[in-house]
């Protein structure tokens, strides 16, 4: 199981601006260094396909030529959203509750696919709208009980944008520093059409375009979902090239804290690998903040939502899967986690020619 630095030793954090800053610049000598090796493996060039770029660019992260995957986590973190108020959703806004629940008891699509995979799975309750939980394995982050309405106003004080960031970074800074893969899932009822008012800013494209069916509305909730959103965007004005103020305005808390581990976890050069449309929102933000964190991420895959394409082309990610997938939780990242410790184990114990004693290509 993950474990988490010793709650009774207080050490000093670094500030969250000096965590922002902190986030390094890849070195292309590291990239240059696997390739050479890659191509001596025993296979054809370039045959292992995207497996090839995929280790790569962990031996590039991490600045190894043999990086390990084998100690994974996906943080699941879980907020409730005002706008529900509007009747955005198939489901109630308990729902949230209930599946923070459902996860800790070990019954939900996650808990199978890291069980499978091996993956501890950190549940986080940062905002949900309920007393304190007491459930065995939580952690509790709690910043608020669920935002505000967005429709009417900003989803979000300031002030909260910034506890619920931090929530992030300090989570990133708080599992042991030898953890190879970090990925990040949600869960919030409500957090698709937050989701696809920060799609809209941050690619200049209309609402109609960026805003899906979510928890499966139908024609005429998806219609006046849309319209929620639009007015949300018309009340708030965020700033699309202000990440914090994009959060203040019309963000989650959830969305807040996965931003901020990223920006946690690509300052301490660990690889994250991002969910799907929420997810992706709340790495978009990250990068808007902070550019360079756009190279610690691996888009796990391409949701059925519409706008999570817009949203992988901004932050300059191709996919891993495609299975038409839109459920959330981390699941998508939980099966890109296989296919990446998979590259990682193809570059670090395949044979060279040289090794194996097999003859290279002529031509």
């Amino acid at each position: 199981m993950l474990s988490f630095a010793n709650p009774s030793v207080v050490e000093p954090q670094p500030a969250t601006s000096d965590v922002i800053n902190s986030v390094p610049c890849l070195d292309s000598a590291w990239h240059e260094r696997a390739v050479a090796r890659l191509n001596c493996l025993t296979k054809p060039l370039g045959s292992l396909g995207r497996l090839e770029e995929i280790a790569a660019r962990l031996v590039q992260i991490k600045e190894t030529e043999q990086p390990h995957c084998f100690q994974k986590a996906i943080f699941t973190m879980a907020a409730d959203h005002g706008v529900t108020e509007e009747g955005v959703s198939a489901y109630p806004k308990e729902v949230t509750e209930q599946m923070v629940l459902n996860f800790l008891s070990g019954g939900a699509a996650i808990n199978v696919l890291c069980r499978q995979f091996g993956i501890d799975i950190v549940v986080v309750d940062i905002g949900v709208d309920s007393e304190p939980l007491s459930a065995a394995g939580l952690v509790n982050k709690k910043v608020g009980r669920g935002t505000k309405n967005m429709a009417r106003g900003a989803a979000m004080t300031e002030s909260e944008v910034e506890a619920a960031f931090r929530v992030g970074i300090d989570l990133a800074f708080s599992v042991e520093r030898e953890k190879t893969l970090i990925g990040i899932g949600e869960m919030g009822i409500g957090n698709t059409t937050a989701a696809s008012a920060i799609t809209a800013v941050l690619t200049g494209r209309p609402a109609s375009e960026v805003t899906g069916h979510g928890t499966g509305i139908d024609g005429a909730s998806l219609r006046h979902k849309i319209e929620v959103v639009e007015r949300a965007l018309a009340v708030n004005r965020p700033d699309a090239s202000n990440g914090f103020d994009v959060l203040h305005k019309v963000g989650g808390f959830e969305i807040a804290g996965l931003a901020g581990l990223i920006i946690g976890a690509a300052s301490r050069r660990i690889p994250v690998i991002v969910d799907g449309f929420i997810s992706t929102a709340a790495a978009a933000v990250a990068c808007v903040i902070q550019p360079r964190a756009k190279q610690f991420l691996f888009a796990a895959h391409r949701s059925n939502e519409p706008g999570h394409q817009a949203l992988l082309e901004f932050i300059g990610q191709n996919p891993i899967l495609d299975l038409q997938m839109r459920l959330g939780e981390g699941t998508g990242a939980a099966l890109a986690m296989a296919i990446i410790e998979s590259a990682a184990k193809l570059l670090n114990e395949m044979a060279t020619f040289a090794s194996a004693g097999v003859s290279g290509a002529t031509a």
